[in-house]
């Protein structure tokens, strides 16, 4: 809770917690994660310049110093608090707000001057959120009949996953590699990470997928899915599997600058 100029007892939003947690711990990935992961899913009230026209939007730009920049707040009084009198907005996923925005050159100001999860993203975050919510891993689907050691995967493919998983710390436990049969004879391979840390699919299956194209075999090869520890199918999967054990973090390290890693997200300005 906290209280505003005024003395009001003013509630916090899971968006502030999630902020709070990665102010906390602003070198922890996982955490960073969880944070994007409740802006892109949670509803966001994005101020306009003008009632809405049907599906034609005018967002309301400020132009500021470093480039310009739409507001969006995670509660509608939250936008009324800043504009100080009715104001026309849109009630839009977080999603629809960044994929909207990127390659736009603006930015995203977020509950500016009203809550403790104020910020702004500058444009090269909105992008890296936006490729990273347009590439979704392929789920494990009934069409899997066994599984069984992963022979005959290129030697290169080994060495580009095993590289690429070591660089994805904390983002899972571990990952099992496996050679699969599937319904009407086909056969391939799947890699199948355990206890992913929340939100982190899509940055896990973006590492395979880079580790696929440096590799030069077609990422259509190889399936992606997720479980838990606890899932029977995880058990199975250790029998024959090869197992990678990713690194988990000890202590707070320095991250690269936002944005210009495409493994890791952006870190909270």
């Amino acid at each position: 809770m906290a209280s505003d100029a005024t003395g009001a007892i003013m509630t916090e939003t899971p968006l502030d917690h999630a902020h709070a947690a990665t102010e906390a711990a602003p070198d922890d990935i996982p955490t960073r994660l969880r944070y994007y992961a409740r802006l892109t899913e949670g509803e966001l009230f994005l101020l306009l310049e003008r009632e809405a026209t049907g599906d034609q939007l005018d967002p309301k730009v400020f132009d500021l110093e470093d480039g310009p920049i739409v507001l969006a707040f995670d509660r509608e009084d939250r936008l009324t608090e800043f504009t100080g009198l009715a104001a026309p907005y849109a009630a839009l996923p977080g999603r629809a707000v960044v994929e909207m925005l990127a390659g736009s050159n603006m930015g995203l100001g977020l509950n500016l001057g009203v809550a403790p999860s104020a910020r702004v993203f500058p444009p090269e975050i909105l992008t890296w959120l936006a490729e990273t919510l347009s590439e979704r891993p392929e789920e494990l689907e009934n069409r899997v009949t066994a599984f069984h050691a992963p022979r005959g995967l290129p030697e290169a493919v080994l060495t580009a996953l095993d590289a690429r998983l070591a660089r994805m710390e904390g983002l899972a436990a571990l990952a099992y590699l496996v050679g699969t049969d599937y319904e009407g004879g086909q056969k391939g391979f799947m890699l199948a990470f355990v206890d992913a840390a929340p939100g982190a699919e899509s940055a896990l299956a973006r590492a395979v997928q880079g580790a696929l194209g440096f590799s030069g075999v077609d990422a259509g090869q190889l399936d992606v899915t997720f479980l838990a520890a606890d899932d029977t199918r995880a058990a199975e999967l250790a029998r024959v599997g090869l197992r990678f054990d990713l690194p988990q973090p000890a202590k707070p390290t320095e991250s690269k600058a936002p944005g210009l890693d495409p493994d890791a997200p952006p870190r909270l300005k």
